[in-house]
């Protein structure tokens, strides 16, 4: 037994992950998995860390709270099947990159085999401008090179934190395998009539110069103001006044409408007006969606200046006149429409402009006509943006892709709904969020982006004999081709010659969304299309631990990619955890500026210090952490210091061969492990890990300082006749609690079974109950005893070493009782030379005689 002389918390991350590197500790067993099949196996659907930086602490707290369960269904038996993945395509890595390296890309350009980018590490400046162009490949490679050197710093970190990964069972949604089931996917999704192509308006990042779907928006409060309109009637009736916060789009205009209740424009629907300054004669039309007591209760429909818009546009019917180009300026050309020389002149004004500079020029114009009536009126109000963008999305009209997700599918929805219902949700309010979004949604998914590092789209299309694409003629690569890249392969029958000439094809650009990719990751993880044993020993995985923020977004499309290939749930059970807020209880972000990296804390503090503070929070609630003062993480690392020096201290009584359990105490205080072993259990069987921390921790603090302290004296005295049951007690419940805790403190609770134990503790079995025959009140009402005699010597300003000649325990009869059967301990402990008993209501110290101490 080497146990050392001065357990110390530091250095048994390094030492551990060692050993579990050279002993294959976590490694995914298959042969085994096969001999127990799918029920014998528990799979964990990884999420995923974007590759774009640095880990914070939010991922400490949540991939412990998957790990923790990773390592009960370990020990319980279970062959555990967790790989890990890296999100490492996508916009967040391409803006990284650019400001990383100082470079931009321009798919125009050609590919430089000695291009050397012009710094590393960060730019002093992150304008566009100030970055130097590279081609597309150059771009790419950058990107591979720094998601690399990102996902090998982030899993040092995850290492440092113990996560019991498997090392072995890692996928990257770049590599060629995650392309090719990416890529696969889609172009079944496509031959189902899932995935289709659209000319529609679509929400468009002038920065990013991409289509944005409607799960990565988000709304911020922006300043704005009304501007009063006067519409003339073209019936020599006078002007129809609209308030709008979008005068730059008034060439745009298709209608104006009013609520069908409206008394006040009742009599005009169905008439014209035409439009200030340019003077296009457009409809006034009736639509439930205007809102008659906002503004002058009259909108102006343009194409487009919000998702209201593209509702009114597509419900009534209207022609599209778009106006904002994709770099966010007007257009050159005004909508043909706009016939009248002064109209055409007064757009002339716009064109070009950025859509800041147009508003203030065309408020001007209205000014010297006369028809902006008034001042404009600030206020603040929502706008959407890119989650990742700085500026506010436009909205313009462009040929996307898109995969069926239910919004015009009632079916659909209704099944995903169904298959929602089916999963167990921990906790299960977060089951409502996933509905109310998907029964929210107001269009098809976007699944094409217009840029440069991620999943090519793997599609050509047709040219006809004047060389024009023919939208109709999508042409496919064969599966086993896959992965392909359009604007470097060619399709099935023909040439690179033929690429864009008459009679020849042209390459998709695009890329898929990321999410497109991630959607994906129990079929990236499970070897979905090329490994069909271990898809059938995985999948549908037992769990999706995520982030509640993201149910829109992964949990959601990844639901609706299982439903449309498997028509099943990708999973058994969703694990939602909270957020990570600071002191003043906001979320952290890195947008907020108030992140707190973990490697600094972890080296503070100790991993199995932090596990611990994420442990003790609940699925789906949200923890305050302060990096000045981590009090739950300062008590985490009390306790892993305590199990090391209580296991030393337990290991210091021999067990004799033929031990058993004999006296009532010892007998009391197992029956008592008992209830914790099976509580603990249920709890983590449940998903409530804190929940099992807290049973388990209580009693550990019990066992420590009340049931080690009465024991101690008969466990030392090697004539007594209870020691062997004394020093049998403290072995089995050290075994136990260990392993209770091994969950949280996987390198302390390694570190002490390695002391005594063979093997690994993460392979060990999980403790079951003893079924000893004993009473836990003995041990309850001994406890209870022992603090009050305690608190009587306090009382009397004596040491608790001093001697007691006599003290008269009062209480219940049934506590009085249980404490007499251990009344040998009590006395020990306590220096106490008699004991007498007293009824009362409650367990007290009625009177005590200290024996006088010689000065």
């Amino acid at each position: 037994m080497a146990v050392p002389d001065k357990p110390a918390l530091e250095g048994l991350e390094t030492k551990w992950d060692a050993a579990w590197r050279e002993q294959g500790t976590y490694l995914f067993d298959r042969d085994r998995a096969k001999q127990q099949g799918r029920a014998g196996v528990f799979s964990i659907d990884t999420p995923p860390p974007t590759a774009s930086g640095s880990l914070h602490i939010g991922h400490v707290f949540s991939y412990t709270h998957t790990d923790v369960k990773a390592r009960f269904e370990r020990m319980r038996g279970k062959t555990v099947f967790y790989p890990m993945g890296w999100d490492d395509n996508g916009l967040p890595t391409e803006r990284r990159v650019q400001n990383y390296y100082g470079v931009r890309c321009d798919p125009s350009l050609p590919y430089d085999a000695d291009f050397t980018p012009p710094q590393s590490g960060g730019a002093k400046s992150t304008r566009a401008a100030d970055q130097v162009p590279i081609s597309r490949r150059n771009f790419i490679e950058l990107c591979e090179e720094l998601t690399l050197e990102d996902e090998k710093q982030f899993e040092d970190l995850f290492r440092q934190l113990g996560l019991s990964v498997d090392w072995t069972q890692t996928y990257r949604t770049i590599s060629d395998e995650a392309m090719r089931t990416s890529q696969r996917a889609f172009l079944r999704n496509l031959e189902r009539g899932e995935a289709h192509q659209a000319l529609a308006p679509t929400l468009w990042d002038i920065d990013f110069r991409s289509a944005i779907a409607q799960a990565e928006l988000e709304d911020r409060d922006q300043p704005a103001a009304y501007h009063r309109l006067a519409f003339h009637r073209t019936d020599g009736g006078g002007d129809i006044e609209i308030e709008t916060t979008r005068p730059e789009l008034l060439a745009a205009c298709v209608a104006l409408v009013a609520h069908p209740d409206d008394e006040r424009y009742q009599p005009f629907f169905d008439s014209t007006v035409t439009t200030p300054l340019f003077g296009v004669e457009v409809p006034v039309l009736p639509h439930p969606l205007a809102q008659k007591d906002k503004g002058s209760g009259i909108a102006m429909i343009c194409t487009f200046g919000d998702v209201t818009d593209i509702i009114w546009w597509r419900e009534l019917d209207l022609p599209n006149r778009t106006i904002i180009g994709k770099d966010g300026r007007l257009v050159a050309d005004a909508p043909d429409v706009i016939s009248s020389d002064a109209g055409r002149a007064a757009y002339a004004e716009l064109a070009g402009k950025t859509v800041f500079s147009a508003k203030k020029r065309i408020v001007e114009l209205l000014t010297d006509s006369g028809e902006l009536i008034g001042e404009p009126k600030p206020f603040t109000h929502a706008v959407k943006f890119f989650e990742k963008g700085d500026r506010p999305l436009e909205i313009v009209s462009t040929r996307q892709w898109y995969i069926r997700n239910g919004a015009r599918d009632a079916d659909l929805r209704a099944r995903l709904i169904e298959l929602g219902k089916e999963l167990s949700w921990h906790p299960d309010f977060m089951r409502v969020r996933y509905e109310n979004w998907t029964n929210g949604l107001t269009g098809d998914w976007l699944v094409s982006r217009q840029r440069f590092f991620g999943v090519p789209i793997p599609l050509w299309y047709g040219l006809d004999e004047n060389g024009e694409r023919d939208y109709d003629r999508v042409l496919t690569p064969a599966v086993e081709a896959l992965p392909v890249d359009p604007t470097i392969d060619v399709p099935p029958g023909y040439g690179e010659e033929q690429r864009g000439a008459p009679g020849g094809f042209e390459a998709e650009k695009d890329i898929l969304d990321t999410w497109a990719t991630s959607s994906l990751t129990p079929q990236l993880a499970g070897g979905w299309g090329h490994d069909e044993e271990l898809w059938n020993l995985v999948a549908p995985f037992d769990v999706r631990p995520q982030a509640q923020d993201i149910i829109r977004t992964w949990l959601f499309s990844t639901m609706l990619r299982s439903a449309l290939e498997d028509d099943r749930a990708p999973w058994s059970d969703a694990a939602i955890s909270g957020f990570i807020v600071d002191p003043d209880r906001k979320k952290m972000s890195k947008s907020k500026g108030n992140v707190v990296t973990p490697a600094d804390i972890l080296d503070a503090h100790g991993t199995d210090a932090v596990r611990y503070w994420a442990a003790s929070s609940r699925l789906g609630a949200d923890a305050a952490f302060d990096p000045q003062n981590p009090t739950q993480v300062k008590i985490g690392r009390r306790l892993a210091i305590k199990v090391l020096n209580a296991a030393k201290f337990v290991l210091s009584f021999p067990v004799p061969q033929d031990a058993r359990i004999t006296h009532d105490l010892d007998a009391s205080m197992l029956a008592t492990l008992d209830g914790v072993v099976a509580d603990a259990t249920r709890a983590f069987e449940s998903y409530d890990h804190a929940r099992a921390l807290e049973i388990t921790e209580s009693f550990f603090w019990t066992f420590c300082d009340d049931y080690l302290e009465l024991v101690k004296e008969r466990a030392y005295n090697q004539s007594d006749v209870g020691q062997a049951s004394a020093a049998l007690a403290l072995r089995t419940a050290l075994s136990t609690l260990l392993r209770l805790l091994a969950p949280v403190l996987s390198f302390a609770t390694e570190e002490a079974w390695s002391w005594f134990e063979e093997g690994s503790i993460h392979r060990s079995a999980w403790p079951e109950p003893t079924a000893i025959d004993g009473d836990p009140a003995i041990l309850a009402a001994v406890s209870e005893a022992l603090i009050a005699v305690r608190r009587a010597k306090t009382e009397a300003k004596a040491s608790q070493k001093t001697p007691v000649a006599r003290v008269v325990i009062s209480g219940p009869e049934a506590t009085v009782a249980a404490i007499t059967r251990a009344e040998g301990d009590l006395k020990a402990v306590g220096r106490i030379d008699e004991v007498e008993y007293g009824s009362g209501d409650s367990l007290s110290v009625a009177d005590i005689t200290l024996v006088p101490q010689e000065v």
